[in-house]
């Protein structure tokens, strides 16, 4: 069995002898669980003289050739208000519509990125499980980092701060705003109504650092590229409120109007380090188009 890389997303195994499909996998892969390898399968990654096959019991006869898509989002699945943008045996990163809870809240108990997920990974083997590594809020759009162990999970909220190199937004807010890039610092504080607020006493709740360069601005509106330095509930929704910027759509923090008919707020960018291997990973959203027609 020759191991001939074709590109560096395909790599292509010649087969020696007569066998099934899924007993050739697991050779190859004798490092991997039998459910892992599976789930390639059900992915759609394998393909057999160029052709894609799922069923497990395909026959193999010597000089085929078997072809494997590395990483590859399953085609198979369908998603409500979400899309996978990668995937490997540790974690799973996806694109988030507005409108989606990440997961489920006492109050709220409709469909979520969190048990869609958890369907599809369970589809391959019952036992599977999604554990939730970071959140964005419901009306948050954008890139979204899931575990699917729970060894995992705890290295990426352990050293979240070291793994994650990158991680940016996009808010269209109301307003020009008067400076083209700041530095906002406060200390975020909750309300008994799980509304978040900046303390006028440094020290006096949980330190948050939000960085903003404005990319344009007409209409009076103002679309900004934003990169936090600390990760707090609501922290870019309330530092925009507090320079008197509120974004769009966003009246639980002082938005008088909504020209996108949804919040102004979209995660762009997540760069972290894989938990296991150290490799640096980016992943990147569009600019919703609605922020941009008002532009």
């Amino acid at each position: 069995m020759k191991n001939n890389r074709q590109n560096s997303n395909m790599e292509e195994y010649k087969v020696e002898k007569t066998t099934e499909l899924l007993p050739f996998l697991l050779e190859i892969f004798s490092n991997r669980s039998r459910n892992a390898v599976k789930s390639i399968l059900t992915r759609g990654q394998v393909y057999v003289n160029n052709q894609e096959i799922t069923q497990h019991n395909y026959v193999l006869e010597p000089g085929y050739s078997v072809s494997i898509q590395k990483n590859k989002a399953a085609k198979a699945a369908t998603f409500e208000k979400m899309k996978i943008l990668y995937e490997d045996e540790e974690i799973i990163v996806i694109e988030k519509e507005s409108g989606l809870l990440s997961v489920a809240t006492e109050r709220e108990k409709s469909i979520t990125a969190y048990k869609q997920l958890t369907e599809y990974v369970q589809t391959i083997d019952p036992n599977n499980r999604i554990f939730v590594v970071h959140r964005l809020d419901r009306e948050t759009s954008g890139v979204m980092l899931f575990a699917k162990k729970e060894k995992i999970k705890k290295i990426l909220q352990e050293g979240w701060k070291e793994m994650v190199q990158e991680r940016s937004y996009v808010a269209l807010v109301e307003g020009i705003v008067k400076k083209n890039e700041d530095t906002i610092t406060s200390w975020l504080k909750e309300t008994k109504t799980f509304k978040m607020y900046s303390s006028k006493k440094a020290e006096d709740g949980k330190k948050a650092i939000t960085h903003y360069k404005l990319i344009k601005a007409n209409n009076n509106l103002s679309l900004l590229s934003v990169y936090l330095e600390t990760g707090r509930k609501n922290q870019i929704r309330v530092h925009m409120s507090d320079i008197g910027h509120p974004i769009v759509g966003d009246k639980k923090y002082g938005a008088k109007a909504n020209a996108i008919g949804r919040l102004g707020l979209h995660a762009i960018v997540l760069a972290i380090k894989h938990p296991v291997t150290g490799e640096l990973l980016r992943f990147k959203s569009n600019i919703p188009t609605e922020f941009l027609k008002k532009k």
